[in-house]
């Protein structure tokens, strides 16, 4: 009896139902139905995102920690404004006490004296009363000192706010003009993902991120990542996001090859080449609201996602890829990170 030969196409399909049916059975994730999205943009434009959102990050941070020192200092200046009160009115007795004694200096007193042991014991007093009034006149010549360096103190930081907040425009603009080039504008971006749940990732002890270069072993393929890209990993995945996800990626630019961003699947069966709909554009735009909420904790460079992209500068703008849904990002999540 001759054998009934299936087409190509139709034996590739029937490949991937086994593959997947083997993979459930083993209670591994999907098979991607396609290989990695390739990105689009040019590497120009790839450069200049990773630039202008770095330049925001590294400037909010400094502009935040210059906000921290302010209220530390401008708490400083309020206990030393409540002493200067106190000892102005200490020193304030002290020079009436020296008014109502008039003319009658200290050696005067010790000769008005009828007894030795009188002319002892006011001996000790004026000393005593000496020391006091030395010390309250020192304490609030330091504590004006401490007063006036708070002040200047908090006008330093406030000029170094005023400087990061340039820096911050200067480069949301230049982000502007490089997305120029993929958007016609500012975007609604996506509902969803509502809770700020990650656990922050290791800053500096000034607020910046570390430097970090590929040194994990990336869980999604068999390259290496950046312990914040795997924290940012490991975060997405325990909020409920546990899709196919891919990482290090050898070719082309961006921060894939740097170990430094992820592509998550829209669809549950992985990368497909086709828009999501339904409830796999439902997840992406869970998902890609999620990361944003998170940008603070992750070290989120950019987020692009169905035809829109998240700075840190801009906030959600349009995006046009080259028409194919890898390009535009209609079939999965990208995730850029510090």
């Amino acid at each position: 009896m001759p054998r009934t030969r299936l087409s190509p196409r139709l034996g590739r399909r029937a490949l991937f139902a086994l593959l997947a049916t083997v993979a459930l059975m083993l209670g591994g994730t999907a098979v991607p139905a396609y290989a990695e999205p390739g990105e689009g943009g040019s590497k120009k434009l790839q450069d200049a995102l990773e630039l202008t959102a770095k330049g925001h990050i590294e400037a909010k941070a400094k502009l935040d920690n210059s906000k921290r020192r302010q209220t530390a200092l401008t708490g400083e200046l309020t206990v030393v404004e409540g002493r200067l009160v106190g000892l102005t009115a200490q020193v304030g007795e002290v020079a009436a006490q020296s008014y109502r004694a008039g003319r009658l200096s200290p050696v005067a007193m010790l000769l008005n004296t009828a007894t030795p042991q009188t002319f002892l014991q006011r001996a000790s007093d004026l000393e005593l009363m000496a020391q006091r009034d030395s010390k309250r006149l020192r304490d609030l010549v330091e504590a004006r000192q401490q007063a006036q360096q708070a002040k200047l103190a908090i006008d330093a930081e406030v000029r170094e706010q005023q400087k990061q907040l340039a820096v911050m425009a200067k480069k949301k603009k230049e982000a502007e003009a490089a997305l120029a080039e993929v958007s016609s504008g500012g975007s609604n971006g996506f509902s969803g993902g509502s809770s700020a749940s990650a656990k922050p990732a290791p800053r500096n002890s000034d607020g910046s991120w570390p430097s970090e270069s590929c040194s994990v072993k990336d869980p999604t393929t068999s390259g290496c990542i950046t312990p914040r890209t795997l924290h940012a990993l490991n975060q997405t995945q325990a909020a409920g996001y546990k899709r196919h996800v891919s990482c290090k990626r050898s070719g082309g630019g961006g921060e894939h090859p740097k170990g430094r961003a992820c592509d998550f699947a829209a669809a549950t069966n992985g990368f497909e080449d086709r828009n999501a709909t339904g409830g796999d554009k439902a997840y992406g735009d869970s998902l890609a609201a999620w990361h944003v909420r998170n940008a603070d904790r992750l070290g989120v460079l950019y987020v692009i996602w169905y035809r829109q992209i998240w700075h840190p500068g801009t906030g959600w703008r349009s995006y046009s890829g080259s028409g194919s849904p890898a390009a535009s990002h209609t079939n999965h999540v990208h995730l850029s990170l510090y």
